[in-house]
């Protein structure tokens, strides 16, 4: 990329005023004027811009500005010459510009900054775009930017700010991926700090990966077009920040709870002529009930829309009526099943589309402006590595936009229950590219910004997130009172307002691969995507080993979203693929089966993580520091991968195995050093071993059993039947032909081996009817202590808010090899239940 940095100096204030927490600087030099300004916006959020008349602000950002709100917050300025202090509640902000702007933010009575611009080099034009150089904490931890490859920590590392289709990536060392998310955030003992830009423009984030014998270790972050417009935000904690980001940026959508079950997936089944797809997907159905394996949903791959005749290609909204001669009654039949489809849909067409022209005519692609013409480029069309002339939709487009809802509403009325967005990276040849701009989502945009249409300045992932409205808003507005389901593989940070889930791409099989997986899963639910998983197996690459399937299943079921979906192309097969079958190895379909068996088990506990996710911007994934910020293991190298073990939840501490032949697993069980009192910790599996916190310990994890899984002690999981239930309220067609009941409720609990001296553990979750758009919430609250010889449980129910489950009893589940006798806090009647399969004792309370 052509360096061409040209550095304003000699700024002056704009109508200076002392109490005026907001600074505006301009830089007048003899041919280009800047302009620079710093102002709160909220507490701990900040807003800063650098432009001049030709680096506009890129003029549809990710999140509109947030209206200021200091209400309540203790404000006070100080100014001296060339330089203004701000301070705003516990946050101390301060612009020195006597040669260019340098904000530095820290805590207040804290000398050290968080955050600190590269004095004599903080804000330059670079060509058409802008940088922004910053100072580097060399020991600081570094995460975010939305997916990118592993290990976690991000430093000392530089990345594309882009998005491409990575097909059989390599998790350690491809980039960029998929995603677009320009969130960058520290995070250090001391607190944390995002650096969040707007656009949805091309840029590189350099995290310390350079360094220079004048200007040292620094960061940068450059942005191809535009000028620069960049929130930070202050927090004492991961937590915070992340929460503090979704206030602005928009909570991550409430899930469907089906959602959470076991997807299914394969090119393959959709893409087979002999037999015909619908029978394939059929026979598909009759082996997951054969083999009794639960599956709420079926990834419906493109191979549906593959034309009939020549050129066999993709068209997009259209059905293969040999594959499946009756869409709407095969559905129909699938729905009998209790399984869910999606239909894969991707953003362009074909030359041979039927309605080529049509988007032509109505200006539905991009211009090349040296041509005048649509922009062409070669496609994916079908099979593997298959390619085709065709045009990206332009989502700008009005007549581009309403043809995509009329098209998802389409497939919505044959019966088709969720959208996946698909290959909606937009790889674009050029950002020369003229847009349309006359859709209304963008109207007020326009307004701003009429003379520049091209896709450089209005960045190409805005039509991620145009995508993403228009399948959203074409399911809501059909079913009003259902939560859309829009799965998406590229993201932007204002496509999670429209899509549900997402998940990491074509990744391939390896053990490395799975690992590897895990940073990336971190990294994404701190950037907001947090319903997000990866395809069990490897979406390409060679079949996986029945160890290395049965290890990637294991660790799968404690991540959000759990599907096992891929399309392994080979010399001799390369149009349709091979596929992951849950019983493809006899050998070890029983313990495939016990393990998917138990995320339906443990579905109250990953739902109620849905739920947080969606109130609180809580991760269900969560690094191991995630709340353990005080200890200082977490902060070294090994623990700031990401890649062995993390959080899922409060409770469940999991670790993992990547290796083949290795039948144990080493695990950090991280403490609590600020005087709150730690328990420790328990193996969930045999031999249940008791340990204390602040260690490393070695898990015993025979491949054939389990994978590392640590519960802490105190905390709770609450469980259900292990199948596919429904729950009362969900009325949809899919939920209507599941018989199970969702009427059982137990909560598996971990007390101290011995007293816990008269503390008492408390847990809360929530419950709702799983689909409604605007749900009643209930809360249930489980509360415990123990002593040499019983555990003491209390329990209170929430149900104001007018949903009431199936379930009324409860049912205590103590840990292995705790025989204590469970009484009741509140006096109610409690019967012992006896040992379950896992054999463990069962109390059931009555309420």
């Amino acid at each position: 990329m052509p360096q061409k940095e040209y550095l304003p100096k000699g700024y002056q204030e704009v109508q200076p005023q002392d109490s005026n927490p907001a600074i505006h600087l301009q830089s007048k030099g003899a041919k280009r004027s800047f302009d620079f300004s710093f102002e709160p916006v909220r507490e701990n959020l900040f807003r800063v811009t650098f432009t001049s008349p030709d680096h506009p602000l890129p003029p549809y950002p990710s999140v509109t500005k947030p209206d200021t709100n200091l209400n309540g917050v203790a404000v006070s300025t100080s100014s001296g010459p060339s330089q203004k202090g701000i301070e705003v509640g516990n946050v101390k902000a301060a612009v020195n510009w006597e040669h260019t702007p340098v904000l530095s933010l820290s805590w207040k009575g804290d000398d050290k900054p968080l955050y600190r611009d590269l004095p004599l080099r903080s804000y330059v034009a670079d060509g058409e775009g802008v940088a922004n150089y910053t100072e580097y904490d060399r020991d600081a931890l570094h995460v975010g930017l939305g997916e990118k490859k592993a290990p976690m920590d991000l430093s000392n590392r530089h990345f594309q700010l882009s998005a491409t289709d990575s097909f059989g990536y390599d998790v350690y060392n491809t980039d960029p991926l998929y995603k677009h998310i320009p969130l960058l955030i520290k995070a250090t003992p001391r607190g944390c700090i995002a650096i969040f830009s707007t656009t949805h423009g091309r840029g590189s984030w350099s995290v310390g990966s350079e360094v220079d014998g004048l200007w040292g270790h620094f960061k940068v972050y450059r942005q191809d077009f535009g000028g620069l417009e960049q929130y930070l935000i202050v927090g004492k904690t991961l937590k915070d920040v992340v929460k503090s980001y979704a206030e602005f940026i928009g909570f991550p959508l409430l899930v469907p709870r089906w959602a959470y079950g076991y997807i299914s997936g394969g090119y393959k089944y959709s893409a087979m002529d002999e037999p015909p797809a619908h029978q394939a997907l059929m026979e598909f159905a009759d082996k997951l009930k054969k083999h009794d394996i639960p599956c709420s949903a079926h990834q419906m791959s493109s191979g549906y829309s593959i034309a009939e005749v020549e050129p066999k290609v993709r068209n997009v909204f259209t059905w293969n009526r040999y594959r499946f001669p009756d869409p709407e009654a095969w559905i129909k039949q699938y729905h009998s099943r209790g399984i869910r489809l999606l239909t894969n849909i991707k953003p362009f067409l074909l030359r041979s589309h039927p309605d080529f022209q049509k988007l032509i005519d109505a200006d539905g692609f991009f211009k090349d402006p040296e041509t005048g013409e649509p922009g062409y480029m070669r496609l994916w069309s079908s099979g593997g590595g298959t390619g085709g002339d065709g045009c990206h939709i332009d989502f700008t487009s009005a007549a581009a936009f309403k043809w995509w809802y009329d098209g998802v509403q389409f497939l919505k009325r044959s019966g088709i229950d969720g959208m996946w967005n698909d290959n909606n990276e937009y790889t674009l040849p050029s950002d020369d590219w003229r847009v349309a701009l006359d859709e209304p989502t963008v109207a007020e945009a326009v307004k701003n910004q009429s003379k520049d249409n091209t896709v450089g300045l209005w960045g190409r992932a805005m039509h991620t997130e145009l995508m993403g409205k228009a399948s959203h808003d074409a399911l809501r507005d059909l079913e009003p009172n259902v939560r859309p389901f829009v799965l998406t593989r590229s993201a932007t940070a204002g496509t999670m307002r429209y899509s549900a889930s997402t998940w990491s791409g074509d990744n391939v099989t390896s053990w490395e691969s799975m690992k590897g997986a895990n940073a990336l899963s971190l990294n994404a639910a701190m950037s907001l995507l947090q319903c997000e998983g990866h395809d069990i197996g490897g979406f390409e690459g060679p079949q996986p080993s029945p160890e290395l399937l049965l290890r990637w299943v294991q660790l799968g079921i404690y991540s959000p979203r759990f599907a096992i979906n891929c399309f392994k192309t080979s010399p001799d097969n390369s149009t349709v693929g091979e596929v992951i079958e849950p019983w493809m190895y006899p050998e070890v379909t029983p313990q495939v089966r016990a393990t998917i068996k138990r995320r339906y088990e443990i579905l109250p506990y990953i739902y109620n993580l849905g739920l947080e996710s969606h109130f609180y911007a809580s991760p269900p994934q969560r690094w191991v520091g995630w709340g353990y910020e005080s200890d200082p293991e977490v902060w070294t190298k090994a623990l700031k991968k990401g890649d062995e073990q993390f959080w899922f939840g409060e409770t469940i501490l999991v670790g993992g195995v990547y290796e083949q032949g290795i039948n144990v697993g080493k695990v950090y069980l991280p403490r609590k050093t600020n005087g709150e009192f730690d328990y420790g910790f328990v193996n969930m599996n045999a031999p249940y071993t008791y340990y204390a916190s602040g260690q490393w310990v070695e898990v015993p994890s025979e491949w054939k059993t389990s994978i590392p899984l640590v519960a802490k002690i105190g905390g709770a999981i609450p469980v259900g039947k292990s199948i596919q239930t429904r729950i009362p309220g969900d009325e949809t067609a899919a939920s209507a032909a599941v018989d199970a009941v969702d009427d059982a409720r137990g909560v598996e609990i971990f007390p101290p081996r011995t007293s816990s001296h008269g503390n008492i553990f408390s847990t809360t979750w929530m419950e709702d009817d799983g689909i409604s758009i605007n749900p009643k919430v209930s809360r249930y609250t489980i509360s415990y202590e123990s002593t040499e010889d019983r555990v003491i449980v209390g329990f209170k129910k929430d149900q104001e808010s007018g949903f009431v489950p199936a379930w009324e009893d409860l049912d205590i589940i103590l840990h292995n090899g705790d025989v204590r006798r469970v009484v009741s806090a509140d006096g109610k009647t409690v019967d012992y239940k006896g040992i379950d399969d896992r054999g463990r004792e069962v109390y059931t309370v009555r309420y």
